[in-house]
């Protein structure tokens, strides 16, 4: 079963697709989530009330427009573009997190959310 959500950040509005792991679901069942935006270069990242062990598929390299948990600080992450600890164009975490699902389209939309923006998650209806 495919699993679609909306994320609201700011005036940003995005859809995305979750994949069949465990951190999905976890973040899945803990729909909806209201949280504050920050941002650490091209990633918008903020705290979500789970807690979740890092994933055996946990990694530091991640794509444009993937979507990770942060186990160190239960926060929720969407990468479009270069953090400070990238090395070249490509994403890179601050340390392992667990992908659990993508942007669907372009994630650059996401450009226009700043530090201090409402978040609202929700499950996007069928």
């Amino acid at each position: 079963m495919e699993r679609h959500i909306r994320i609201t950040a700011g005036s940003v509005t995005v859809t995305a697709t979750l994949d069949e792991s465990e951190t999905a679901d976890g973040v899945w069942a803990a729909l909806p989530l209201r949280s504050v935006a920050s941002r650490w270069g091209d990633e918008v990242y903020f705290t979500i009330p789970i807690r979740l062990p890092e994933a055996a598929d946990a990694r530091e390299y991640v794509q444009i427009g993937e979507l990770a948990y942060w186990p160190v600080g239960a926060a929720f992450c969407i990468f479009f573009g270069p953090t400070p600890a990238s090395t070249g164009g490509k994403p890179r975490a601050y340390s392992n997190v667990n992908p659990f699902g993508a942007v669907d389209g372009d994630a650059a939309a996401l450009r226009a959310v700043r530090d201090g923006d409402p978040v609202l998650v929700e499950a996007e209806p069928s």
